[in-house]
């Protein structure tokens, strides 16, 4: 029989234009599986004989075999790192002490005689070992025990349902990083024959709601499904945490402290290396104490040469020339401020301008009205040619008609004599600048009364002040121009320009900033991956000037997580984080409210302020939010460490159970762009007292006629999208006439729209929460300034 072959032309469909995808090819996608490419010769014009082809193919599997065996060999032999495996009971019966006795007594072993304390399970038939870590009710020790673990049980009930610590404890860990979990349940022997199956399947949809690739509830009732559990930790491959992989990290086994003083002293921990390796020239940081120095790294395995043991030698030492130091924040200096006085020249040509100016108006406001107009009234008149556009309306054109018509008519009438100058008589010329108070304007009592009955009215208008959150009223007995005098006015918020070194707070010189980001983010992660510490070894880290509460903070029972800092990361900068609000959370949000800020291997309590997270633009400027909205993205900004990478990032809200603090909205972090400009917005709002066709008076915007000078060259604009400016002051309340793009209507608003940048307070502090059951901050990192007055 002849069997069709595909020849070397034939069609291939390009996999990145598929339009749609079966099922079963998203499950390989999902699964990690990379289809093989074809090998070709140097010319790419003819294929690969069936043995060639063949060879390409075992060589790249080859290259995955070595790159598993390298993931395993961490873990496999006698001197290799135990997998981290966190037992975490969810509901309120769960045994934790029950589960881990369970594994032991499947490998026919001992349970551990202290209960609480981690343990290493050597499963010697399958050649690996486990370090179980039994987990108490405590948040934040679930937290600091899943960033170093490798895989992770979590107990279920068949009796009690998962209360709100335990669901609290899955989205903490589903936004910090997912590890592998295993879904096991206890006490299904108390539930009827009949009833299991539907509880069973109720828990794995509840397990699925957190971790859709689980299909499988495991057990621990009988030696066969403990062996079923210890076989999936000791086969499986970790799942990898990219931001906590970047960085050495490490459990303790043991802590050890030699004071050198009343206050510090030398701290000895000792445990497996894992992520990168450590280097002796970097920070480590302790969590709930901040970022110190190692003194030097030595090895912790016990070697055995005969019958003489090898002693711990020195790994690794800090060059001096090369190690970081504990520098945060810069130190300002006043005296290399930059002076911005004037020059005489630029002097001499301002007032050259003023002038100019004030020329010009003296010539503006000459006005031809009726003889014996006040200026006052004359101020009521309107121009016609006060428009932005040169063609007249049509009622223009009608009067026009008109005019011509009376002037035919008027050639057979005879003016009688001596009334030629009748024009000069009728009409004069005036000043505008001479304001006099006129009896048509109306008195303080009066001008208030009706104001009170606006701001009543607008404020039944429910519906426009959604519309328009940043609408405000001006005071009324303080300057609108002292009020608002760090307030500027912006053609377009995209393009217009801002200069972001413009007026500065002191906090800004504090911190540091990176002429490119990116560049010195790959060249510090690169330098990481090269260490004499080699991962996977035990080793004892060395840290200097460590003050005695670290030591004591130190329980067998909780986990005492230590990480290595990348270069830089213990600098102050200003830290952007793209958040989202969570959609439990139904309380508002507002900016500068405190928080608890946990970002990766790190938790501070900060006081962030949010902005839109919208385009760049060509300013860089984005709108501050007064309140964090819900179902968009946004921007919190604080000022903090630098980190390197995609950390994640969690805001907590403090309650007075520190154990069941809320979570109000996770993200992560995005830059440390201290040219990004957050703008807070304002806007004045004013009413049309008369209107005639493209122009307008306004009222109750300012009060006074200094206001409308000094706003004069900001552009106006209304709810129904007209754009406009003003004109001039009419009387000496604050009415004011303006001109507009088009015919204006009575219902309008006008609407004046001002900016401000706002800066983050320096209150970042370190938190120490979860000792002690209270919750405390220490002032380590950073110190808050005395400037409380605002930004």
């Amino acid at each position: 029989m002849h069997r069709h072959r595909a020849g070397s032309m034939h069609q291939s469909n390009k996999p990145f234009k598929s339009r749609h995808a079966t099922k079963g090819t998203l499950k390989e996608i999902s699964k990690g599986k990379v289809n093989r490419t074809s090998v070709k010769q140097g010319g790419g014009m003819k294929a690969l004989s069936k043995q060639d082809r063949r060879h390409a193919a075992k060589v790249l599997q080859q290259k995955k075999r070595e790159d598993i065996t390298r993931i395993h060999r961490l873990f496999e032999g006698r001197q290799g790192a135990p997998k981290i495996v966190p037992v975490l009971p969810l509901c309120p019966d769960s045994n934790v002490d029950a589960a881990i006795a369970a594994l032991y007594t499947s490998l026919g072993q001992q349970p551990p005689l202290e209960q609480g304390v981690p343990s290493v399970l050597h499963a010697e038939r399958f050649k690996q070992k486990l370090q179980l870590v039994p987990l108490r009710r405590n948040f934040y020790d679930v937290l600091d025990a899943f960033k170093v673990a490798d895989y992770a049980i979590i107990l279920l009930s068949a009796d009690v349902e998962v209360d709100s610590f335990g669901i609290n404890c899955l989205l903490s860990i589903l936004n910090q990083g997912l590890v592998n979990v295993l879904p096991v349940v206890q006490y299904m022997s108390n539930i009827p024959n009949k009833n299991q199956v539907s509880v069973k399947k109720s828990l794995v949809s509840f397990t699925q709601q957190f971790f859709p690739e689980q299909e499988h509830l495991y057990s621990l009732d009988s030696d066969s499904d403990s062996l079923n559990v210890i076989r999936y930790l000791t086969s499986q491959r970790p799942k990898p945490l990219v931001w906590r992989d970047l960085r050495p990290y490490m459990l303790a086994d043991n802590v050890e402290y030699q004071p050198t003083n009343e206050e510090t002293g030398l701290l000895k921990v000792t445990g497996y290396a894992r992520g990168n390796p450590f280097n002796a020239n970097r920070l480590v940081h302790l969590q709930n104490y901040g970022d110190y120095q190692i003194q030097q790294i030595t090895s912790a395995d016990i070697k055995q040469h005969g019958d003489m043991q090898e002693d711990s030698s020195v790994l690794d030492a800090p060059v001096p020339e090369e190690q970081d130091d504990l520098v945060a924040e810069n130190e300002p200096d006043f005296m290399e401020n930059e002076q911005t006085w004037p020059t005489e020249e630029e002097l001499a040509e301002a007032d050259e301008r003023v002038r100019r100016m004030q020329s010009k108006e003296d010539q503006s406001n000459k006005k031809r009205v009726p003889k014996g107009t006040s200026s006052y009234q004359a101020a009521w008149i309107f121009d016609d040619d006060e428009d932005y556009s040169d063609i007249d309306d049509e009622d223009d054109e009608d009067d026009d008609m008109k005019v011509d018509d009376n002037e035919d008519d008027d050639d057979d009438i005879v003016e009688p004599v001596g009334n030629g100058d009748l024009e000069q008589e009728e009409y004069e010329e005036i000043d505008m600048n001479d304001k006099v108070e006129n009896e048509d304007e109306l008195d303080v009592e009066e001008e208030q009364r009706q104001y009170e009955e606006y701001l009543k009215q607008r404020a039944d208008e429910f519906e426009g002040h959604k519309e328009f959150p940043d609408e405000i009223d001006t005071p009324m007995h303080v300057a609108a121009r002292e009020r608002f005098a760090r307030y500027r006015g912006l053609q377009s918020f995209r393009t217009s320009p801002w200069d972001p070194y413009e007026n500065l707070p002191v906090d800004y010189s504090r911190i540091f900033q990176f002429e490119n980001y990116l560049r010195t983010k790959s060249r510090v992660v690169g330098q990481a991956i090269v260490g004499k510490v080699k991962p996977g070894s035990r080793i004892t880290l060395w840290i200097q000037n460590v003050p005695k509460g670290a030591f004591e903070m130190f329980d067998k029972t909780r986990p005492y997580v230590v990480f290595g800092l990348l270069q830089y990361e213990h600098k102050s900068s200003l830290l952007n984080l793209q958040i989202t609000r969570d959609n439990a959370y139904e309380e508002p949000v507002r900016s500068k409210d405190p928080m608890i800020l946990h970002m990766g291997f790190r938790r501070y309590t900060v006081k962030p302020i949010y902005s839109q997270n919208s385009n760049k633009g060509s300013n860089n400027v984005h709108k501050y939010e007064r309140f964090l909205q819900m179902g968009r993205s946004s921007v919190a900004t604080v000022y903090g460490p630098v980190v390197f990478g995609k950390v994640p990032c969690m805001l907590y809200k403090e309650t007075d159970d520190v154990n069941e603090p809320i979570l109000v909205s996770t993200g992560m972090f995005m830059n440390t762009d201290v040219k990004r400009i957050v703008a807070k917005r304002i806007i004045l709002s004013g009413h049309p007292f008369r209107v005639h066709k493209r122009s307008a008076v306004i009222r109750y915007m300012f009060f006074n006629t200094d206001d409308i000078h000094w706003f004069k060259p900001v552009q106006l604009t209304t709810k129904y999208g007209r754009v406009g400016h003003i004109r001039e002051s009419v009387g000496t309340h604050g009415y004011m006439k303006c001109t507009f793009d088009g015919p204006m209507t009575q219902q309008d608003t006008v609407m004046l729209s001002l900016y401000k940048r706002i800066f983050p307070k320096w209150n970042t502090e370190l938190y120490k929460g979860g000792l002690n059951k209270e919750a405390k901050a220490i002032d380590q990192v950073t110190k808050p300034t005395p400037m409380d007055m605002e930004l």
